[in-house]
């Protein structure tokens, strides 16, 4: 392969998956097109009542996060209100959501909505979110284990559930390790993420040519010291971070719970050990996803896993787009207004700092 075909595979590697997928999910809907269409004819026969169970979930979802952040900015020793926190939730799930980066952008914003002058550091927020995002992943490890364990009481554990499952389990590890490694170090630190600004520095050089550095080197430096610090704050407290774990388990599992209550709607009490194996691989499709919130992978994921697991296309097909729907529904207005909101303030660099 040439030199010009690789860079054009460098390149384009995220927009070809996003087509193969979205030609697989096609397929798909067109295979399975006539139990579909038998579905949505009864939608008239959905419990509503049970729909109505999102609004409390996903409020448990959000309290659960704004808890987290809470916990983690207490323990480095900022103090926020929880009101402040749980509202910057919304907004930040509407950023995810709207601006598919793999969470790149949602970290960026969380930066500047947290940041308060001396008080808090773009460095110290910065921690916190992937903080938090580490948390997530432990606490998914134990909901994953319980998922393989109720496929394994209903005998639909075979080849393809141990190799998937055993694949995200491996993922988030190595992931979880790799982070630890590299902030347990400050020297790390700056190797790896000067290394990562020198990069995104040559990729925004890329679109802005006049600029050649977008983010300033030296000034970054200055937020990697203080991730580090942020990083022996939370080392010589470990202890504290009991709660922050217990509300990512808790957020967890609200996000999986949101799913099944579209499946018991539906009149369907599915092996929940389907629903969280197909959720763990679906929102690894944000990570490469051009399109908004993993619009197609993510349907494409979840019916193919849920499948493997004994659900047919046919039922889990139409219960994700409805999640997906009511979801968006849900969050995202809410978010949108909270975000623009912000800006009209100008907000995203001030915020709820206070003493308790």
């Amino acid at each position: 392969m040439s030199g010009t075909q690789k860079s054009f595979w460098a390149r384009r590697w995220k927009l070809v998956v996003n087509i193969i997928t979205l030609i697989a999910l096609a397929v798909l809907v067109y295979a399975v097109r006539k139990d579909i269409g038998t579905t949505f004819e009864n939608l008239a026969h959905v419990h509503g009542w049970a729909l109505f169970l999102l609004l409390p979930v996903e409020f448990l979802n959000y309290h659960a996060q704004a808890r987290m952040y809470q916990r983690l900015f207490a323990i480095v020793g900022n103090k926020l209100t929880y009101r402040f926190l749980f509202l910057a939730s919304v907004e930040l799930n509407f950023v995810n959501h709207v601006f598919p980066s793999g969470g790149v952008t949602g970290l960026s914003y969380f930066t500047l909505r947290m940041r308060q002058g001396k008080e808090l550091s773009g460095g110290k927020a910065t921690f916190i979110h992937v903080m938090k995002i580490a948390l997530y992943f432990i606490a998914f490890e134990i909901i994953l284990l319980f998922g393989v364990f109720a496929l394994a009481l209903m005998g639909r554990v075979n080849n393809i559930v141990i190799l998937t499952a055993g694949s995200l389990s491996t993922l988030m590890v190595i992931g979880t390790l790799g982070f630890m490694y590299i902030i347990s170090s400050k020297q790390r630190i700056n190797s790896f993420f000067t290394a990562l600004t020198r990069a995104l520095n040559r990729l925004i050089k890329v679109v802005r040519p006049r600029q050649p550095e977008t983010i300033n080197i030296s000034k970054a430096k200055k937020t990697f010291d203080d991730f580090h610090s942020s990083y022996l704050a939370i080392r010589s407290n470990y202890r504290e971070l009991k709660m922050p774990f217990l509300y990512a388990l808790l957020a967890d599992a609200t996000e999986i719970g949101a799913v099944y209550v579209v499946y018991i709607a539906f009149g369907y009490w599915v092996n929940i050990g389907a629903v969280i194996l197909a959720y763990g691989i679906a929102n690894f499709a944000g990570l490469v996803s051009v399109l908004p919130g993993g619009v197609g992978i993510y349907e494409a994921l979840m019916t193919t896993v849920l499948a493997a697991t004994g659900v047919p296309p046919s039922l889990s097909l139409p219960v994700t787009v409805m999640y997906r729907i009511l979801n968006t529904l849900i969050q995202v207005p809410p978010g949108y207004y909270l975000y623009h909101r912000a800006i009209k303030r100008g907000e995203l660099s001030s915020g709820a700092v206070r003493g308790s």
